[in-house]
């Protein structure tokens, strides 16, 4: 039986909405996920180096704005670097200035991809796929197989491109879905919030561009109509960066909000001045082609937009002060306060300063536990969330402290006396670490206490606080006995180790005694056990603190800040 004219008309439209809409979302899947493996592979071809040079090399506006350029051109996502700003900032390792500079930078580093795309390097896709693809299947070297993936993504990104293009020009055949495209051409307002919310959907200005491109080339976009949706691109991506500063600290938050007010600002201007920085775009771009226009107007707009607010830094961080007002939780800084690499050459001067940051960081952990117990017996919550802050700080001081020990015995060669004082440091920053850990667990523990409404009898309540309030006694008592070199109170801290041990027995005793009677439920008894537990684990560490002050070959000597 032969279809009729309408059915066949039906079945028509029915495979031509198919073709668009497998074809964009397989392209763009194709093209997000190109992208995201060309950028992981980068980042782990280049290891840890490209986070050590966002946190060290941005100590003025010039130098981080280069950084902010240099590593989002490699890692390919403006998003993945302000990710790590805001997290950088949440954690203490970066100033909200040195964040403004690398944001901008990341703007101008991101453009790279539309470059990229505008070269057309669509017949590659296919080979870089095999490439990648054997290189890593078949390559023993890891650096090489991350090669690998950087190559297959540059192919599966080209490749998702050339689908979408071709998606797009079964629309072109189209004259309603085809008009549907071009009605953008009548308002520049409509393209950028066309921008804004693409971006946003899919948290990719490179995406959108080439989506764009994807579209010029077909006729369906005309350059003037493309142009405010770049523009918009710029401030849609500002979303990952406002989500990953969600429940972060206000310089978190205010990182996040510099990114915004730099595209929102920074695209006003842009609109308002739009017919001039077309032609602007149309006069630096030799090479004829729609693909080379959008990268080169992406471009010209971040550079222009980073010339413009370079001089206005302070008046950037006054602003988000402003949008973001109140004062930040005063939690201890990440970044170490003083080790100082100029000493690594004088290793007695080097080994005191290794000894007041592992100081430091012995004070923070002491601060977890009193957060942990003000969660365990004040509900607390935000103290319990500062105990996982804290416990972040003291890990990162713990890495920067045992880099910086190696780095002074790899560069000296050390007394026998130095050489005792570095293992002494060695083992007490390590049992430090423990404690905060310790710390964390008990924190977290406060937190299920307070999520699933567990309540303690009053006999166990009493009896834990005042094994908390004993396990911290010791364990200031520890740390105060490590400052002062103090062996009399190194020595009250080891007796102290015979009394926790006696609390802990025979608060587990009461316990099963409770669990048996029915007075206290098995699930709440494991909650009260593993407390127990990681208490007088805090005990045992502070013991082993006080060792190196009573042991005269490991002796540290008093420590004074």
């Amino acid at each position: 039986m032969c279809a009729t004219g309408g059915e066949s008309g039906v079945l028509a439209s029915e495979l031509v909405a198919k073709t668009i809409i497998f074809g964009l979302f397989g392209g763009l899947g194709l093209f997000l996920y190109g992208m995201s493996q060309m950028g992981e592979g980068l980042q782990r071809a280049a290891g840890e180096r490209m986070r050590r040079i966002l946190e060290v090399l941005t100590g003025n506006t010039f130098s981080a704005i280069l950084v902010g350029t240099a590593v989002t051109a490699i890692i390919q996502s403006s998003s993945a670097t302000s990710v790590m700003v805001v997290s950088f900032v949440n954690a203490g390792l970066m100033t909200l200035k040195q964040a403004i500079g690398v944001i901008m930078g990341a703007n101008i580093g991101t453009t790279v991809t539309a470059w990229l795309i505008a070269i057309d390097l669509g017949e590659w896709a296919l080979p870089a796929i095999g490439l990648g693809f054997i290189l890593i299947m078949l390559a023993k070297n890891k650096t090489y197989r991350h090669i690998g993936q950087t190559i297959l993504g540059f192919g599966l990104l080209f490749l998702g491109l050339g689908i979408m293009s071709n998606a797009f020009s079964v629309v072109k055949q189209n004259p309603k879905l085809a008009d549907l495209f071009l009605s953008l051409e009548g308002s520049h307002i409509a393209s950028l919030l066309v921008g804004i919310l693409v971006t946003m959907i899919i948290q990719s200005s490179s995406a959108t561009t080439g989506l764009v491109i994807a579209l010029g080339t077909q006729g369906l976009l005309s350059f003037d109509a493309a142009l405010p949706i770049i523009l918009g691109a710029n401030i849609g991506t500002c979303v990952t960066a406002i989500l990953a500063s969600i429940g972060s600290s206000r310089t978190a938050k205010k990182a996040a909000a510099a990114h915004l007010m730099f595209n929102v600002v920074g695209s006003v201007v842009a609109m308002l001045v739009l017919p001039w920085f077309t032609k602007l775009v149309y006069a630096i771009t030799p090479i004829d082609g729609f693909g080379h226009l959008i990268a080169n107007a992406h471009t010209s707009f971040n550079l222009i937009n980073t010339l413009l607010w370079v001089g206005f830094v302070p008046f950037m961080e006054k602003a988000v002060n402003v949008l973001v007002p109140g004062r930040d939780r005063d939690l201890p800084q990440m970044a170490p306060e003083y080790l100082d690499k100029h000493m690594l050459g004088t290793p007695s001067v080097a080994l005191t300063l290794a000894s007041k940051e592992i100081l430091r960081m012995a004070k923070i952990a002491s601060e977890m536990v009193e957060d942990a117990k003000a969660g365990f017996f004040e509900k607390d919550k935000q103290a319990i969330k500062d105990a996982f802050a804290k416990e972040d700080v003291v890990d990162h001081i713990q890495k920067e402290v045992i880099s910086y020990l190696s780095a002074i015995l790899s560069r000296s060669s050390l007394t026998k006396q130095l050489s005792a004082k570095m293992a002494g440091l060695m083992n007490i920053v390590n049992d430090i670490e423990r404690v905060a850990d310790h710390c964390n667990n008990l924190a977290q523990y406060a937190n299920d206490i307070i999520e699933e409404n567990i309540n303690f009898s009053e006999e166990a309540t009493e009896g834990l606080q005042d094994f908390f309030n004993t396990v911290q006694e010791q364990y200031d008592r520890s740390v105060e006995a490590l400052r002062r070199d103090d062996r009399t109170l190194a020595r009250e801290v080891m007796q102290m180790e015979n009394e926790i041990d006696s609390i802990e027995t025979s608060l587990r005793r009461a316990h099963l005694r409770r669990v048996n009677t029915g007075e206290c439920s098995p699930f709440v008894g494991v909650v009260f056990v593993e407390v127990l537990r990681n208490l007088e684990r805090i005990g045992d560490h502070s013991v082993n603190i006080v060792e190196p002050v009573l042991d005269e070959e490991l002796r540290i000597g008093k420590i004074d800040l």
